[in-house]
């Protein structure tokens, strides 16, 4: 049976490739993107199966009205997919209010808006599917990337919540948690601080990390997301690619091991 979605940043990245991969199977889309400009190719090749949306997810009212505006059009949603996001590159220290407050808004509320906005549809329907996307970046940090984590981290917590408050009205959430693809995250969609000095050493080391990484082509992504909508049990967190699973192996090993180490200091304060 044909499934209805709901997927902001749908203009390019992994918003597109999975737009793309849905309607070609014969679902209906509603594409949200900051310039609706940027959507003109998916109604020229799919017409009315694609609902094209101008949003900006930080607008709290824009996001309820773009939802009840898809819901209409298509008489419900199955699949919401808060893919609207970017990055901020720059060490805490150097980062401004307003930068700050910009990546929280994005990254975080404007994921809570979508969500805060499907959640009444989809119960009325009797059930759905949340996709929330994170990264690898929602459970392990690196230097630079330290106002991104936050954003990231209590979006896996927020969802993590919600999972649970949700799953007697039918509606399962999967925390999506890609690694490096080679999409304009790194790009023209990213942000930076104003570096400091003091951190030179820091991003040289950085950057010396990444330059042997060949990022992923993110088409070989659009098969997983649609296993996962379509699974009976959905996972609450789903990685992407192969370069997650190594980081996150030694991340968690390093975090029990600490926790073992400092336990009966831990365990004196009981």
């Amino acid at each position: 049976m044909a499934k209805t979605w709901f997927i902001t940043g749908a203009s390019r990245g992994l918003g597109r490739v999975w737009t793309e991969a849905a309607l070609r199977r014969g679902d209906r889309v509603a594409a949200t993107a900051r310039d609706a400009r940027a959507l003109r190719p998916l109604t020229e090749e799919f017409g009315a199966a694609v609902l094209p949306i101008e949003l900006d997810v930080t607008d709290r009212p824009a996001a309820q009205a773009a939802v009840a505006t898809a819901a209409t059009r298509f008489g419900g949603l199955d699949v919401a997919v808060n893919n609207a996001g970017y990055g901020l590159f720059g060490a805490v220290e150097e980062a401004t209010e307003a930068q700050a407050r910009a990546q929280l808004e994005t990254n975080l509320f404007g994921a809570l808006w979508v969500t805060q906005a499907v959640l009444p549809v989809m119960r009325a329907g009797g059930g759905g599917r949340i996709l929330q996307v994170s990264s690898i970046g929602g459970v392990a940090a690196f230097p630079t990337l330290g106002l991104y984590h936050a954003s990231k981290w209590a979006l896996e917590g927020l969802s993590e919540a919600l999972a649970q408050e949700v799953a007697g009205f039918g509606v399962h959430v999967t925390i999506v948690e890609p690694g490096p693809f080679g999409t304009d995250w790194g790009g023209s969609s990213a942000a930076h601080t104003t570096p400091l000095p003091a951190y030179d050493a820091v991003r040289a080391a950085r950057r010396s990390g990444a330059a042997d990484r060949a990022p992923a082509d993110p088409s070989t992504t659009a098969a997983a997301i649609l296993a996962v909508v379509d699974a009976p049990e959905p996972p609450l967190r789903l990685f992407l690619g192969a370069f997650p699973f190594p980081v996150i192996e030694r991340v968690y090993a390093d975090r029990l091991a600490t926790w073992q180490r400092w336990r009966a200091v831990a365990e004196s304060a009981a």
